[in-house]
């Protein structure tokens, strides 16, 4: 991996690239990696971290989506389901299955709503009953074919559903369960398809905190948001893929344009062992009070609960309100009424702006889930396409990627080399699938490493077979755990800063690691991460100190925690 400084200097040296990505979210990644395997000059930017906006504030879900049914969205859900098996099998260190299931409290409800849905003659939220999820989930399971790689849906009485949930409410009349997949850490699954991309090829650079702040004929200027400094690329095609901040970025490239409507969507975390164990490791997927569809699935021994849908202009304005805590901690008992979930069982909150096309719907519900591309033409003043990429959903972003990475490709009049279906992500390449193969991988690098045997399993789950580079560079010197996660050590986090385009401590908090969605971060885990990370990088006491206060500041804006010590 190139630092930094080595493709600043390159790029200043040489500035004309084939492609220029702008953001480093899921489809900006998807398409950045892409573009490298067909041997493209390619540089990918984010004005933050990579996968520090829309991408970071998902469900966590890889999901064909069956509520699109009734909008008649068959081809995304078709799309969804083929990419969401895909995933299982190219990422399976990333892409999990997990079992779903819907309380279901009327039987014929929706029978006349969801056809009037699908003809447009009715956008008003209507309760889902038993007969049309059956027929939903039937159709779910044939869109998958002969590529259904997990079990096909299952209709309960409510005798048999309460036997399993004895805490869901008596009011359901059945559930149904079937499966989809989630993700432990999109954030992990975003930053390797980057480091493979580069790995790939020596013509792809990506670059953190650099932000497009103008544009002319022939360039686009770049600002470096961490010193300041600003320098021009020349490229001939432009991928807009800054997800809510699509418009904002055409303005600065001089283009007005009105093609994102986004809307919040905000989720919790909460540690809560009554809850986890009253979904009995399922997610439970169901309609609130108010037709809004919600979520509640077990996440690494917490609880996520999700999620809200607030239009919004501004995206550097989404925070997970107040009101939006109350909402959520009160849809729980719409299916668990005895369970009540306090305040203080939230260890963290967060919130994102989903990239949906502008749409005059009425309801935020009712606007497409789907993905396009709109194209600003070159002109006689600005002499390269900017193509913008709108919507998408985590599960379809290869699909997405390949088909923006093929409108650069026509741009550029050249062909494609590689397909993606079928290429494994990062730690997902040659990933033990069995538990007779996971043990001889175990053993094969404890041998290498000499490293506990428990320890390696917590890498594996942590990293996949990327896991192997990581302990070689935890076994070169001695190591310790850390004094306040020792779930992880002193030189694991020194290879996320290393290796990894580590800038800054909320990078390795929140996207490198687990550490801040599970609730770990206190006062002094945030100063022993930042001593790590200054003596990696090379800080100066005065910079480690404002990297601390900018990341304790984000901690208590943007996911409710207190980290400041107190007076």
């Amino acid at each position: 991996m190139m630092k930094r400084s080595d493709i600043l200097q390159t790029l200043q040296q040489q500035p004309a690239v084939d492609v220029l990505v702008i953001g480093g979210g899921i489809n900006g990644a998807g398409t950045f990696r892409d573009l490298a395997l067909q041997g493209v000059r390619v540089l990918l930017v984010d004005k933050g971290d990579f996968c520090a906006g829309a991408s970071a504030a998902s469900s966590h879900m890889l999901h064909g989506g069956i509520r699109y049914l009734e909008n008649g969205e068959f081809r995304l859900v078709r799309e969804a389901l083929h990419e969401r098996n895909l995933l299982l099998k190219n990422a399976p260190h990333y892409a999990k299955p997990l079992p779903t299931t819907i309380p279901i409290f009327r039987w014929f409800s929706g029978l006349f709503n969801a056809p009037l849905k699908f003809l447009n003659l009715r956008d008003k939220p209507g309760e889902r009953g038993a007969v049309v999820i059956k027929l939903g989930l039937m159709m779910y399971d044939a869109f998958t074919g002969a590529q259904q790689s997990m079990p096909f849906h299952k209709v309960r009485t409510k005798e048999d559903a309460l036997r399993e949930y004895p805490q869901m409410s008596r009011n359901i009349v059945a559930t149904a369960t079937y499966y989809d997949a989630w993700m432990p850490s999109p954030e992990r699954l975003c930053l390797e398809l980057i480091l493979d991309a580069e790995a790939s090829s020596p013509q792809a650079f990506a670059l953190n905190y650099v932000s497009a702040t103008g544009g002319s004929a022939d360039s686009v200027l770049l600002t470096d948001t961490l010193t300041g400094d600003t320098f021009s690329v020349q490229p001939k095609v432009v991928i807009n893929a800054a997800g809510p901040w699509i418009d904002f970025v055409n303005h600065n490239l001089h283009s007005e344009t009105r093609f994102i409507g986004g809307t919040k969507g905000s989720h919790l975390v909460v540690e809560h062992p009554e809850l986890l164990a009253a979904l009995n490791g399922h997610e439970v997927f169901f309609e609130n009070a108010d037709g809004r569809i919600v979520l509640l699935f077990p996440y690494l021994n917490r609880v996520m609960i999700g999620t809200t849908d607030i239009r919004i202009d501004d995206p550097e304005q989404a925070v997970c309100t107040e009101d939006e805590v109350d909402y959520m901690l009160k849809l729980v008992s719409r299916v668990f009424p005895g369970i009540h979930v306090p305040r203080s069982a939230i260890l963290f909150r967060f919130c994102g702006v989903r990239p949906l096309p502008a749409s005059e719907a009425g309801r935020t519900g009712a606007i497409s889930r789907d993905h396009s591309i709109r194209t600003l033409a070159a002109d006689e003043t600005r002499g390269y396409p900017v193509h913008s990429l709108i919507g998408g959903k985590w599960t379809t972003f290869r699909a997405f990627s390949e088909q923006a990475a093929d409108t650069a490709l026509r741009d550029l009049k050249q062909r494609r080399r590689v397909s993606t279906e079928r290429l494994p992500i990062g730690g997902g390449d040659n990933y033990p699938v069995t538990d007779g193969a996971r043990a001889l991988w175990l053993k094969t690098l404890q041998q290498q490493t000499e490293l506990p045997l428990a320890h390696l399993e917590r890498l594996l789950e942590r990293y996949g077979t990327y896991a192997a580079v990581v302990a070689q560079f935890i076994s070169a010197e001695n190591d310790a755990p850390l004094t306040h996660a020792p779930d992880y050590t002193r030189r694991e986090i020194m290879f996320l800063t290393a290796a990894e385009k580590t800038e800054t401590s909320a990078d390795v908090l929140l996207r490198r690691s687990l550490l801040g969605m599970l609730g770990y971060v206190t006062p002094a885990l945030l100063e022993e991460i930042v001593s790590i990370i200054a003596a990696v990088k090379g800080w100066s006491p005065s910079q480690a100190a404002a990297d601390l206060e900018r990341t304790r500041a984000l901690f208590i804006r943007q996911h409710g925690l207190a980290v400041a010590d107190p007076a």
